[in-house]
């Protein structure tokens, strides 16, 4: 197992750097309510398609919410991806998390579009831009794996794979990530 877990505990939150919890408050058609909500940044991910392996490129992180909840898992499966939190394009943010994350140098005009949407809408209603590149060794400049206290491992799945990998219940994996090998598998005729 590639990350190893001690001494979990669970504090309250009071210097928020990230994320700040919220009471929302609100009349909705003449009833008052309430709502618990977290205030987060919006987030870019990428799916990785490498053409010569013919696979993508997914990132495998610790994370503690996941293992507060679901204490087997000690790692997800990721696409690629930062947070918004500078005054940068989308586009220069996904490619900057491309080199941090992946260690590879994509040119930004391969770095392309697909959608975006609304993740954990129930609490924190951030948005996600989704974006696609293809990948080569050409463009491989470094291991990856983060930047400071990051711990990234690295991980082709073949495309070949990717159905039964996106099925696979016993795996963690990300909405984002569901969404972006569907989208690949649809536009690819698979």
């Amino acid at each position: 197992m590639p990350f190893k877990i001690n001494d979990f505990s669970i504090t309250t939150l009071e210097d928020n750097k990230f994320v700040k919890p919220v009471r929302l408050h609100y009349t909705q058609n003449g009833t008052a309510k309430t709502w618990e909500a977290v205030k987060s940044h919006d987030s870019v991910s990428i799916l990785l398609y490498h053409t010569e392996k013919k696979a993508f490129l997914l990132v495998k992180q610790f994370r503690p919410a996941v293992h507060l909840h679901h204490p087997q898992h000690t790692f997800t499966y990721e696409l690629c991806a930062g947070i918004v939190d500078k005054d940068a394009s989308l586009e220069q943010i996904a490619r900057e998390e491309i080199d941090e994350e992946c260690g590879y140098d994509v040119p930004a005009e391969w770095i392309k579009k697909i959608t975006s949407f609304f993740t954990n809408v129930g609490v924190t209603g951030s948005q996600q831009h989704l974006y696609y590149a293809e990948i080569d060794e050409t463009m491989k400049v470094h291991a990856g794996g983060g930047v400071q206290t990051e711990e990234i491992l690295l991980e082709f799945i073949p495309v070949a794979d990717a159905e039964e990998f996106l099925y696979d219940e016993s795996l963690a994996k990300t909405p984002g990530l569901l969404f972006a090998f569907c989208w690949f598998l649809h536009r690819n005729g698979k």
